[in-house]
């Protein structure tokens, strides 16, 4: 389905998320300095639609992820939920808009309360959104959840600290769809987990998505778990959109060099592929985001940087069909 046919949810134009830090053995009455975790990221996302979220530790993926929530304040920009604007938006409002957006954390163990049942945790949002619902409607819905992640009727009284990982994700995933949201923003959801434990939860969130028609935000670092589930795929790099593009695009032709370099670090099942693909290793250190560098952020690592890289911000643009990517030499 082409995209101007599909129903725009989620809009987000030229979003910062700054903050105000204090470095080593400052003295109080020395400024502090400004760390760009976010600089200036725009994207958009369509019913149904999985955008997958790739890039290297400390490039904003999960920070972005929490602004869009509002767990952290963004600094600057627009975040367009079904049409209404809400950054700055009031605590009422974002208590509505949080019905229909929902959270899968990295940690399954770590986010869920280790004082809670099973059913305790996945009926707290209904508890909260829903308090119309008697608690018999409540555990209705809640064991048919249950059911429908993996997980059996009559675990419903046990404690996390009693589940393997993959079973606790599985109680986060029903926490997270028990309000049947809109959008589900997964914040490496699959990191902490076996590979075989991986593809069975990829293939339950896809699952899930076909049947309640979600969209999701899919942050993870394996760039092949990212191709299995995404429709689009946005690259970040030091808090900024190196490239954004569907994902027959960026697998077949990578555009950005930092693209490419990470492209080229993907395992090949064929031996005899994997013995003579070259792998692009980048020079240098990532840098820091209080002291970013000028223009491209990336032209400090980047083989094909030139003096113009220097100079401004390139903006992202359209190289070829499907693909908006933020290199002038693209």
């Amino acid at each position: 389905m082409a995209e101007q046919n599909k129903e725009l949810i989620l809009s987000v134009r030229d979003v910062k998320v700054h903050f105000q830090v204090r470095q080593g053995n400052t003295w109080p009455w020395q400024p502090s300095r400004t760390l760009k975790a976010v600089d200036g990221v725009s994207f958009d996302l369509y019913a149904g639609e999985t955008l997958g979220v790739v890039g290297e530790s400390g490039c904003g993926k999960s920070t972005l992820s929490r602004a869009m929530l509002n767990l952290i304040p963004a600094t600057a920009g627009s975040i367009v939920w079904l049409g209404k604007e809400m950054r700055g938006a009031s605590h009422g409002d974002w208590q509505t808009a949080r019905k229909d957006i929902q959270m899968i954390f990295q940690d399954p163990l770590a986010s869920l309360n280790p004082r809670m049942t099973v059913a305790q945790i996945i009926a707290e949002p209904l508890r909260t959104h829903k308090p119309e619902l008697s608690n018999d409607e409540v555990m209705q819905r809640v064991r048919a959840i249950m059911v429908r992640v993996g997980l059996r009727e009559q675990q419903i009284n046990r404690y996390p600290h009693e589940f393997s990982g993959g079973q606790a994700q599985r109680i986060g995933i029903a926490r997270a769809l028990i309000l049947e949201p809109k959008l589900v923003i997964c914040d490496e959801p699959v990191s902490a987990l076996d590979v075989s434990i991986q593809a069975q939860i990829i293939n339950l969130l896809k699952e899930l998505q076909r049947e309640m028609g979600l969209a999701l935000i899919f942050i993870a670092h394996d760039l092949a778990v990212v191709k299995h589930i995404s429709d689009r795929v946005l690259v970040m790099y030091l808090g900024h959109v190196m490239e954004l593009a569907t994902k027959e695009a960026l697998y077949a032709r990578p555009t950005h060099p930092y693209t490419q370099a990470l492209m080229s670090a993907i395992p090949l099942p064929d031996p005899e592929l994997e013995k003579a693909k070259v792998i692009q290793i980048l020079q240098g250190d990532l840098p820091s985001p209080i002291n970013p560098p000028s223009g491209c952020v990336f032209r400090t690592r980047c083989p094909r940087a030139i003096e113009d890289c220097a100079k401004t911000i390139p903006p992202l643009h359209e190289s070829q069909p499907g693909t908006l990517v933020a290199c002038i030499r693209a």
